[in-house]
């Protein structure tokens, strides 16, 4: 893709930022397993006087948990890491947790899942319902109102975010008070569109979506059936899901999957709302936080969180 389709503020930074290359097996095993090593030896964020932090085990995976120590709001975040399904963890969103405690005085409880191929599909989403269980079990302890929870999540954290609403919609109980999804990894029937492999995305292409789909869903992507929750954008119905907030910028691979799942979930009558940046790249927002087109997507982030959970800030 073209340096002059990215946004003006964004293009001096990008051209320092190269292709990653996903689609080929030796390189996704070979990342996953710096990913693992890297979790093992990386403590992340411990906490400080304003954020405390606590790792809680649930089923096959676990959680981290950011606080705030004090101006708690008695709301909370389920936060779901990026990485395409198959690599990340909970340390590499540690700055945007730690953002969204210091903000909005919410806690977070950031999942570790499972990853692909090792663990395809469901695991990841299992760890995901697990944590929601947890934190819902153990609501008063952290002084949170069990009926103040957003999930959100990141790229593949944003796809499992969304997989879990439609989860938890159809199992019923407590539902989720909103989700939040940073552009958010929803179709595998983008990644069967070959055309789109010569458009040569910034930091995630179509290449490395086609892998990682495959990985996750256990069968190439695109095919005519999918399991159900597996690919969020495959659901008939999208009525009755919380309210949403979907930030993509208008260069990134998910842009049109993204943009089409929010216009169907206003269809559907769902409260929803896009935050479409223009020339912004995959995740332009965690790589160049800094940048005011990241401040603006962020702020509107934060306005839906304090709508949608009633906060005082």
């Amino acid at each position: 893709m073209e340096l002059d389709k990215a946004h003006p503020e964004l293009r001096g930074r990008l051209r320092w930022i190269p292709p990653l290359p996903f689609y080929s097996p030796l390189a996704r095993r070979s990342f996953g397993l710096l990913s693992g090593l890297l979790s093992v030896v990386r403590k992340g964020f411990q906490g400080n006087d304003q954020i405390g932090v606590d790792r809680v085990d649930h089923g096959a995976a676990f959680s981290k948990v950011y606080r705030p120590l004090a101006n708690a709001e008695g709301a909370a975040i389920l936060w779901l890491h990026g990485g395409g399904f198959i690599l990340g963890d909970v340390i590499q969103d540690d700055a945007t947790c730690c953002r969204l405690v210091e903000a909005l005085g919410v806690t977070v409880v950031s999942v570790n899942y499972r990853l692909a191929p090792q663990h395809p599909f469901p695991a990841a989403l299992d760890d995901c319902l697990d944590s929601w269980c947890w934190l819902q079990d153990n609501a008063a302890g952290l002084g949170v109102d069990p009926d103040r929870v957003v999930i959100g999540g990141q790229s593949a954290g944003g796809g499992l975010a969304a997989a879990l609403a439609q989860r938890l919609h159809d199992q019923g109980g407590v539902q989720p008070a909103g989700q939040l999804l940073f552009c958010p990894m929803l179709d595998d029937r983008t990644a069967a569109r070959l055309e789109l492999d010569g458009e040569k995305h910034f930091i995630w292409n179509n290449r490395s979506n086609r892998a990682s789909w495959g990985d996750y869903l256990g069968q190439p992507a695109g095919q005519s059936t999918v399991p159900d929750y597996a690919v969020p954008a495959r659901r008939d119905s999208l009525a009755g899901l919380p309210a949403t907030w979907l930030g993509v910028g208008s260069i990134d691979l998910f842009a049109a999957e993204d943009v089409d799942y929010i216009e169907r979930l206003r269809a559907s009558g769902v409260d929803c709302e896009l935050h479409l940046t223009e020339g912004g790249p995959h995740a332009f927002e965690s790589f160049f936080p800094d940048a005011s087109v990241s401040e603006t997507y962020w702020q509107s982030a934060f306005d839906f969180l304090k709508r949608v959970l009633v906060l005082g800030r």
